[in-house]
């Protein structure tokens, strides 16, 4: 899962070296923090929050596959 999320987000970044994802696990749900360059911020949530709301739609639907309660936070 990792991997599809970088994948996605260093496609949009200017500075995809910076594209850093973290996993958490508790009580069975997974936790997903990424963090990106300050300057790309913008470009990974998207106006009104269009391009955040895409990743997570992908990111869940992948969970759900694997029948995880996943969560994907943007920093």
């Amino acid at each position: 899962m990792i991997g599809l999320i970088e994948t996605v987000v260093k496609a949009l970044v200017d500075h995809p070296e910076d594209v850093v994802v973290t996993e958490t696990s508790k009580n069975g749900d997974i936790a997903y923090r990424l963090t990106v360059h300050p300057e790309d911020v913008g470009k990974v949530i998207g106006k009104q929050g269009r391009i955040a709301k895409a990743i997570r739609t992908v990111v869940y639907a992948a969970g759900h596959r694997l029948n995880q309660k996943i969560s994907l936070e943007i920093q």
